[in-house]
Formats: structure tokens, sequence, C-alpha cells
């Protein structure tokens, strides 16, 4: 079988030896084998219906960024001024709960920064079931400030979407809704990251920091990101 060529290749020193070469090549053969089946998930994803109706067009909370009164907002009115698409994140925060799970104000973050970019063909919103006004200040102090932050806590929006377990207990997902052509919103995908049978990692590939973090020779381990502003660590391998 003739080698992939050195720049195709999964880059190996010279000093490292064939057997460095052998584990990298067959890195980059497994490398493939998973792009190809990203794109076999990808198709089924994109074959799913785009006419399922909802139960209702949810309402929401929404308070204002520097304060105001809230408003009441409909989840047909999320989607961008003539766009057809909404993304929403089912943001894990109970309302008895003082703090928001740590995993999903990362995945925040993460939205937060590539909006200007993701706003060129669809609107996000986070979703919570915790108060309007709490929701927002906490979303103040994380920096978000292109994200609408909407409080669910009067509707079954949660429960609906399978994010609410019978007892309350919140979940973390995503949902894609479409804008139909009567102007009504219809649903088209929701994933969560608990996939079932022992498996948590279903938004994985909407996390970058779980990709880097994987590319280590430990992989992600027990990383937990933290919620409190603290000084930051002297990164590993900097000079004092």
């Amino acid at each position: 079988m003739e080698a992939a060529p050195r720049a195709m290749n999964r880059f190996c020193l010279d000093t490292a030896g064939p057997a460095c070469r052998d584990r990298r090549e067959a890195l980059r053969r497994a490398e493939i084998a998973l792009e190809e089946q990203r794109e076999a998930v990808a198709a089924l994803r994109r074959g799913l219906p785009t006419d399922t109706p909802l139960p209702e067009d949810y309402e929401f909370a929404e308070a204002p960024r520097g304060g105001g009164e809230i408003r009441r907002v409909r989840l047909s009115g999320l989607f961008a001024p003539g766009g057809t698409r909404l993304f929403v994140q089912h943001f894990m925060w109970a309302p008895e709960d003082a703090e928001p799970c740590p995993m999903c104000a990362l995945w925040a973050d993460g939205y937060n920064a590539v909006l200007p970019h993701l706003a060129r063909v669809a609107a996000f919103a986070l979703v919570t079931k915790r108060d309007a006004r709490i929701a927002r200040r906490f979303a103040d102090r994380r920096g978000w400030t292109g994200l609408r932050v909407l409080s669910s806590a009067d509707s079954a929006f949660n429960a609906d979407f399978g994010m609410e377990t019978p007892d309350g207990r919140q979940l973390p997902g995503v949902s894609v809704f479409l804008k139909g052509e009567d102007g009504a919103p219809r649903h088209f995908y929701t994933a969560s990251a608990i996939m079932g049978d022992g498996r948590y990692r279903g938004l994985d590939l909407l996390n970058p920091l779980w990709g880097l973090l994987d590319l280590l020779p430990e992989g992600r381990g027990d990383f937990m990101p933290r919620l409190a502003p603290e000084a930051p660590e002297a990164p590993a391998g900097s000079a004092p």
C-alpha cells in the first residue's frame, strides 16, 4: 500500500521512527472514516421533516439589558426580520437553583462569540426556566452582549421538547425551528447532550473546547468549567 504524501499525513518528525509514522497513518485513516460518518449523520439530519407543527406558539419573558419592563415574546417573534431559521439553546437553570449549569454556560460562551457569523443565516436565543431578570443579570456578567436570553418559567416549552423531567429537573440541549410560509414556527430538530444508554456527549460538536482538549495526550479528562470569575491560572508551560 502506497504511503500517504507527507503533507496529507499527521505530521511526524523524522526522528520519531517508523512506529510513529505507522500510528499517525492509522490515525489519519480513522479520522477520514470519522469525517465520512459525520457527513452521513448530517445527511440523515437534513432529511428530517421540515413541516412539523408545534403544540402552541410558546410565550417567553425577556428582560432587556440595562433594566426596564419585562417583555413577553412568542417563539414566532424570535426569528430575525425576514428570517426563517432559529436556534434555541435549552439552558439548564431550574427556578430554585442559585447558579446555572457550568457546562451550559461554557456552551453559551461559544455561541455568543460566533453570533455575528451565525446571524447571516439564523437567529439564536437562549431559553432557561429561571426568572428573566436573574437570567439577564447573569448573562450581562458573563459578557453575552449579543445573546437573547429568555425565561420559559410560565410555559411548557422545556417539557414539551424533552428538556425537563416530570420532577422539574432541567436538561441541556439545542433545538432548530423553521418559519413556515404562514408565519408559524415549525419544529425541525432537537438534541440533548444526554443521549441515553449512559452516553452524555450528544452536543460535543457544538463546543470547540472539547475538540481542542481531545487533541492533548490526556484528552479532556475530568475537565469542568467554572462559573465564578477567578484570577487566571498560568498556562501550563508558560514562563514564570
